[in-house]
C-alpha cells in the first residue's frame, strides 16, 4: 500500500535529531461558510516530531508536509480501537453465562481493555520506531 497520511505544517525547531513540526487538525466542517459562527467547529495544534534531515536544511517557520504510510495508520487503528473493542466484547458476552454479578463482569472487561493497553504501552519503544512522521517541503 503506497498511500500516504499527510497533513501540512509548520517547523517550529530544527534540532541535530529531532525536528518538530505544528500541525492544525482541523474538523470535517472546516470547509463549512458557517464554520466561524457554529461551535461544532473544532481545529486542534499537535506538535510531531519527525527525524532531523540534514539535507532538508528546514528552518523554523518554514511550511512542510509531514507524512506517515496508511498502512501505518489503519494498524494503529487495529491497535488502539478495534482489538480493545473485541477484548471487552469476548469478555463481556463469555462472563454474562455465568453466574457472575454484572458489575464483575463489567470490571473484567474494563481490565481486560487495561491490560492490552498495558502491553501497549510496554511496547511503545518499538512502536515508536515502527511510526515514523516524515517531512517534506511543500
Amino acid at each position: 500500500m503506497s498511500q500516504e497520511i499527510s497533513h501540512t505544517g509548520k517547523v517550529l525547531s530544527v534540532g541535530p535529531k529531532v525536528t518538530t513540526v505544528e500541525i492544525v487538525s482541523k474538523s470535517a466542517c472546516a470547509s463549512c461558510h458557517a464554520a466561524g459562527l457554529c461551535t461544532a467547529f473544532e481545529s486542534v495544534q499537535k506538535q510531531v516530531e519527525v527525524p532531523t534531515d540534514p539535507a532538508a536544511g528546514f528552518t523554523p517557520g518554514e511550511e512542510v508536509e509531514v507524512t506517515l504510510r496508511g498502512s501505518l495508520g489503519t494498524k494503529a487503528v487495529l491497535l488502539a480501537y478495534v482489538v480493545p473493542l473485541f477484548i471487552l466484547l469476548i469478555l463481556v458476552v463469555s462472563l454474562s453465562f455465568t453466574d457472575m454479578h454484572e458489575l464483575a463482569v463489567a470490571a473484567a472487561g474494563l481490565g481486560g481493555m487495561a491490560v492490552w493497553y498495558g502491553i501497549l504501552w510496554f511496547f511503545r519503544g518499538s512502536l515508536e520506531r515502527e511510526y515514523r512522521f516524515y517531512a517534506r517541503r511543500k
